[in-house]
């Protein structure tokens, strides 16, 4: 009986995706984003920030993010309530990844995530970093159904340390790198300055808000 409800409410899931696309209608305009709106949404709030997501037309939807990545030789600052309940949730999901590294297998940095349904490109418009991409997500977590990063940035994602053939690329002010949906990626040696990047993130599955713009001054879970 179990198999058959959840066998059930997979079709009911991927039903209601199909639908979604087929009734998106198709865009008859192109969208723009000034360089004072993205300084803005900086200003407003350091971070990962979609900016807008956009019905393409051809059965997806496409979103536009701006990051900043502080210094990764940065004192940590005292976690916020807020962080603190977003760590505590973070902690009770379920384990993703694989459990144990293979065999000789080679160790890279923590805080890698891969995405399941969302690809990434990823454009340098400020500073510089390593990014490390590949391998495997070792012992990692889900991400919290409700947080902002399944809700709002790149859908349901599993993060942890990197393990196996993964490489590292320094990145700089005009660098690209596309990312894969399902490929671990993260960055390391980013100096003083930081380094701020736009993400191009295609949602195929349409699991990011539908006709989404992010609002100054407002507090995202």
């Amino acid at each position: 009986m179990n198999k058959i409800v959840l066998g059930t409410t997979v079709l009911c899931l991927a039903a209601t995706g199909v639908l979604a696309q087929a009734m998106a209608p198709k865009p008859t305009a192109s969208t723009f984003i000034s360089n004072a709106t993205i300084e803005s949404i900086l200003k407003d709030s350091m971070g990962d920030h979609t900016i807008k997501t956009m019905e393409m037309g051809q059965g997806y939807q496409m979103a536009v993010a701006v990051v900043n990545r502080g210094p990764s030789n940065a004192p940590a600052a005292a976690p916020t309530a807020a962080q603190q309940a977003n760590a505590a949730a973070a902690a009770k999901q379920p384990a993703c990844g694989v459990a144990t590294a293979p065999a000789g297998a080679k160790l890279g940095p923590k805080g890698m995530i891969q995405h399941d349904a969302t690809p990434e490109t990823y454009i340098v418009t400020k500073g510089s970093g390593t990014l490390v991409t590949g391998g495997q997500v070792l012992a990692g977590r889900r991400s919290d159904p409700e947080g902002i990063v399944t809700k709002i940035l790149n859908g349901p994602s599993c993060s942890g340390q990197a393990v196996g053939n993964f490489t590292s690329q320094k990145m700089v002010v005009g660098d690209v790198m596309v990312i894969p949906a399902g490929v671990p990626h993260g960055w390391t040696d980013i100096p003083a300055s930081g380094v701020t990047y736009l993400s191009i993130r295609p949602d195929p599955k349409y699991v990011l808000p539908r006709n989404f713009t992010y609002q100054l001054g407002k507090k995202y879970p």
